[in-house]
């Protein structure tokens, strides 16, 4: 029998010496329901520890924004220091929790235990491919900056390698995109990709035929945005369809090699030829779901949530909140679990905050209630959907709505200055000024929030200019699929 690893205690100082033995918080994760959480603890007599394994917020509803180019990483990224850091009550530390004991209160901490009187898990969301992780490395998702950096660098670099190729069919490939999932992170990404593509780069790309670039977005629904209001589904769809995007409903990959994405349909297989497959498909919750119900006995919904008590609880550790992705809430009117998005999140962050500091002291708040602000997506630089409590808007009118909204969720007031000015700019000049290609190719595989090192192409090491792996094998399969297969396979 393997003996058991032996871990240390971690014990820090507190912030100040008045918190010494005031009771403790310990809140994993650094998004909208974890930062909202912080701040709402702002002057409470607890202290107050924020783990997570970036030192930064982001904004994630802007990532296609990042992968476009549209806007720069430190437009969506906020230093977690420079929001909560100020606040007496509170330390910032950085690192990855790997497992709950809940019976000792205490988390697995960078390899440490630490301990906590009261803990609020709000490590959100990953990306998940439905048991196919090898399409990872050939169809990058979109849930971090490094997934972003990826797309991005993967559209300029297919665009750069049409520049350098007199053959217009290997051009056409090149200019071929599929994009995985109809929601609105894949119609965000598939109209802002047809902007960079068609619009942005035009007069950029000599030899490229910007006409024969083609967008093809995939899902198994019968139209895209199938949560919104039919109306709004057909407003949104009906405007991609005008900025050259294709559909291929009623459709489910069956299998992604570099260069080709198998799709299957009620009227048989497609196959379609292209040098890029961006992954928007499929989301999973954090594995400190499992490790909570390991410890604790809770249950899991099928994607892995946790399923909580009307107070965030779970059965038998009251101390123990869980918000945000992670958390299944179905103690709504209509029984349906809150969706995973910002304004769920951050309502979820900042009621339990409070529930706790009321607790603590021998009183209680109202039960949570979710008020719905409503559902929106942008389609192109002044085109939108929106769905306000009842209030439908599209075009123009929808983009203001869905422009103010982000805005306002954005957590730091410089990162929303320089969101408008990009955005304004965006609109007059159809032009985009973070088109840098950077990093190192596929630099995304295996990371779901942890760092990586990013090598410079020295010693013998990968180039900061090479295609990458998956590009250069999709160009090489494209290659030789009109060859004899002897010819091919020399």
């Amino acid at each position: 029998m393997a003996a058991t690893k032996e871990r240390f205690f971690l014990e820090l100082e507190p912030p100040s010496e008045e918190l010494r033995d005031k009771p403790h918080v310990v809140i994993v994760g650094g998004g909208f329901a974890g930062v909202k959480a912080c701040k709402a603890f702002k002057g409470a007599d607890v202290r107050v520890t924020l783990i997570d394994k970036r030192n930064f917020n982001l904004f994630q509803p802007l990532l296609y924004q990042v992968a476009t180019g549209l806007v720069g990483a430190n437009d969506v990224a906020t230093p977690l220091r420079l929001l909560v850091g100020a606040q007496r009550n509170v330390q910032v530390l950085l690192g990855e929790v790997s497992d709950i004991q809940a019976d000792a209160k205490e988390i697995i901490f960078n390899g440490k235990s630490f301990s906590y009187d009261y803990l609020i898990l709000a490590a959100g969301s990953g990306s998940t491919y439905f048991g196919h992780e090898d399409w990872r490395s050939i169809a990058p998702p979109m849930k971090i900056l490094e997934h972003a950096a990826e797309i991005r660098r993967r559209l300029l670099m297919s665009l750069e390698q049409a520049e350098q190729t007199p053959n217009p069919k290997e051009r056409e490939f090149l200019q071929t995109v599929v994009i995985v999932g109809g929601g609105p992170a894949g119609c965000e990404l598939a109209g802002a990709v047809s902007e960079l593509m068609r619009n942005a780069m035009a007069k950029d790309f000599k030899q490229v035929d910007i006409s024969r670039t083609r967008i093809v977005l995939v899902d198994p629904g019968d139209r895209v945005l199938r949560a919104m209001d039919p109306l709004l589904s057909e407003a949104a769809g009906a405007h991609l369809k005008s900025v050259g995007i294709e559909f291929l409903f009623q459709g489910r990959v069956q299998s992604i090699v570099p260069g080709e994405v198998l799709v299957g349909t009620p009227n048989g297989d497609v196959r379609i030829k292209a040098a890029n497959v961006f992954w928007t498909a499929g989301v999973r919750a954090s594995h400190l779901g499992k490790s909570l119900a390991e410890s604790t006995g809770c249950q899991l919904d099928r994607g892995g949530r946790v399923v909580v008590e009307p107070d965030f609880s779970i059965p038998g550790h009251p101390e123990i909140r869980v918000v945000g992705d992670l958390c299944s809430y179905s103690h709504t009117s209509d029984g349906k679990p809150l969706p995973g998005m910002a304004g769920p999140a951050t309502q979820m962050g900042g009621w339990v905050a409070k529930d706790i500091k009321a607790k603590l002291i021998g009183n209680k708040i109202k039960p949570f209630s979710f008020f719905d602000f409503g559902t929106m997506a942008v389609l192109g630089r002044v085109s939108a959907v929106a769905d306000l409590r009842g209030l439908k808007l599209v075009g123009a009118s929808g983009w203001g709505l869905w422009a103010a909204a982000h805005l306002a969720f954005m957590p730091d007031d410089e990162n929303r200055v320089s969101l408008l000015v990009k955005w304004l700019w965006a609109v007059l000049s159809q032009q985009r000024g973070d088109l840098l290609i950077t990093g190192m190719p596929s630099q995304h595989v295996g990371l779901e929030g942890s760092g990586a090192p990013f090598p410079m192409g020295i010693a013998g090491e990968t180039s900061i200019a090479d295609m990458g792996g998956a590009m250069a094998e999709a160009i090489d399969n494209f290659r030789n699929a009109d060859k004899p297969q002897d010819q091919a396979n020399s």
